[in-house]
């Protein structure tokens, strides 16, 4: 049973992500753009905004609001179609769209998906699903915008992958080994990219895999 305390709060959480997409990060492109910033560059520091503060802080208010990820679930799919649409009228949110990919699509629904699946493998523990979109949303935040700051442009280095590394495997300890094996794996397998498929499919279900196979091989790997 759905509660009001979950509708409202989907309501709000589903505002602030507008606000984010729509408000904050136009306005901090047209900050970011006044100041010389190239559009490319300005592009890719917002899509890593998105992803922390829509993405990121909004899984991590989900174990504490949430009794079921039907209403998560419901919200992400709804903005994957919101930023698929765009793509598809050639109407694009240029602030932190580009023409060549979709990538902010595969985080909606990834998010959702993996949420979801974490949720129902381990019969109602919500961190199953959302570590792993912890690590899609911060980890892979953090590697790009080191990248942005190093090179200028959208590119894999190595010194990306280990600052995210230093996030990513203390974060994935709230799970134990086995989280702080994914947070090792994802670290390495962000780096490289598999077309058409991109970082916001195999960070999370990389890590969400490696914590399924835990939760039924060796559970004494977990700690919750």
């Amino acid at each position: 049973m759905i509660s009001m305390v979950e509708i409202l709060a989907s309501v709000i959480l589903f505002l602030w992500v507008v606000f984010v997409v729509n408000f904050l990060t136009k306005n901090l492109y047209e900050f970011m753009r006044a100041r010389g910033m190239r559009h490319n560059v300005a592009v890719y520091y917002n899509r890593k905004v998105i992803h922390m503060l829509a993405g990121g802080l909004v899984v991590l208010l989900v174990p504490f609001i949430f009794k079921t990820p039907i209403i998560p679930l419901i919200i992400a799919s709804l903005l994957g179609v919101l930023t698929y649409i765009p793509h598809k009228t050639e109407k694009l949110m240029y602030w932190f769209q580009t023409e060549d990919n979709m990538y902010e699509v595969s985080f909606c629904i990834m998010w959702g998906v993996i949420l979801t699946l974490g949720w129902l493998i381990s019969e109602g523990n919500f961190w199953f699903g959302v570590l792993p979109i912890i690590f899609m949303s911060f980890g892979d935040a953090i590697t790009g915008i080191v990248r942005n700051m190093l090179y200028k442009r959208r590119t894999k280095s190595w010194w990306g992958n280990l600052v995210m590394a230093l996030f990513t495997i203390p974060v994935g300890s709230i799970l134990g080994l086995a989280g702080i094996f994914a947070g090792v794996v994802v670290s390495l397998i962000e780096h490289f990219e598999f077309n058409p498929i991109d970082d916001n499919v195999t960070v999370p279900l990389s890590s969400f895999l490696i914590l399924a196979l835990a939760r039924f091989y060796t559970p004494w790997m977990l700690t919750l």
